[in-house]
């Protein structure tokens, strides 16, 4: 029988109370793997403030680290030049984002080739999101959805391709059972693994692997955490991902907008809580959002167990 990473998950989940006192943590416990996103910088400040991020986390040693692509194609050579220097300048292993907007076939499939040449063998393979304002139309000559681009890419090279999954279902989406056939089929593509929008109840994420589980889902499903301390920036992300955020969560940062210390002490505390009770539910990995800033991602790997080498 083919192993599933999920069902141990689903049935630690199943068999008792899940808000419970988290157990302390044994100095032999094994670390989960662990992953970070980024995003490509507009300016030479932000460059500055990028690779501060990725020489810290660096020394975590993460099982792979992604590089965003902007709405519509917009950070094309912004990601390429961040996935090559960090092939080039570092020992993380890079996984490019590619999308289906705004470009042929042949243009993508020249974009992977580009990066199998440059030694990256990391795909996060997406649809990807229009320029603002405008609704997603295929390309006339392109892939139209994300399975059509897992399938182009295989047949460019064997890239180890991760998709995205929605906990919430996709904001664009038919209906819930459709979003998840929709996630079979990226990864009966030729994906290995797929990656969660964000989410801030783990009830939902372990809700959605037992519906994954029923649907024949094998991959494995990492659990994307973003870390909070700008409540307005996360609110904005979330409104257009389809993201819920759970009514105490506001409370928490009420009336903090000026109070940026206090503000990152909540948001340590708050990511540090999810993501040591999905670890006590039997989740080993782990992929987070870092928005390019070190200090709470840091702060969440160490409290997962995750040392740092000099």
């Amino acid at each position: 029988m083919t192993h599933n990473p999920n069902r141990a998950v689903l049935q630690r989940w199943l068999a008792g109370p899940r808000i419970e006192p988290l157990p302390a943590r044994s100095a032999n416990a094994p670390a989960p793997a662990i992953s970070f996103e980024f995003f490509p910088p507009k300016t030479e400040a932000l460059e500055a403030q990028l690779w501060t991020c990725i020489r810290r986390l660096e020394k975590l040693s993460p099982r792979f680290v992604s590089v965003t692509y902007g709405a519509g194609g917009t950070t094309q050579e912004r990601t390429h030049a961040t996935v090559t220097r960090i092939v080039k300048e570092t020992a993380l292993i890079p996984a490019a984002h590619l999308t289906c907007v705004g470009a042929s076939r042949g243009e993508v499939d020249d974009v992977a080739r580009l990066y199998w040449d440059a030694g990256v063998r990391h795909i996060v393979a997406l649809r990807g999101d229009p320029p603002p304002g405008e609704a997603f139309t295929p390309h006339p000559q392109g892939y139209a959805y994300a399975v059509d681009l897992v399938a182009g890419l295989k047949r460019v090279a064997d890239f180890e391709i991760a998709v995205a999954a929605y906990p919430e279902t996709h904001p664009q989406a038919i209906s819930a059972d459709a979003d998840l056939d929709n996630l079979k089929r990226k990864i009966d593509a030729g994906a290995s693994h797929a990656i969660t929008n964000v989410f801030f109840d783990n009830d939902v994420f372990l809700r959605f692997l037992d519906r994954c589980l029923a649907a024949g889902i094998t991959a494995p499903i990492i659990p994307g955490i973003m870390p909070v301390s700008n409540f307005a920036q996360i609110a904005r992300i979330s409104a257009m991902c389809g993201a819920s955020i759970p009514s105490w969560m506001g409370a928490m940062f009420d009336g903090l907008d000026d109070d940026l210390e206090t503000r990152r002490m909540i948001a340590a505390a708050i990511a540090a809580e999810q993501v040591r009770l999905l670890q006590a539910n039997g989740i080993d990995e782990f992929h987070l959002y870092t928005l390019n800033r070190a200090d709470l991602s840091f702060a969440i790997a160490r409290i997962l167990g995750v040392k740092s080498t000099p």
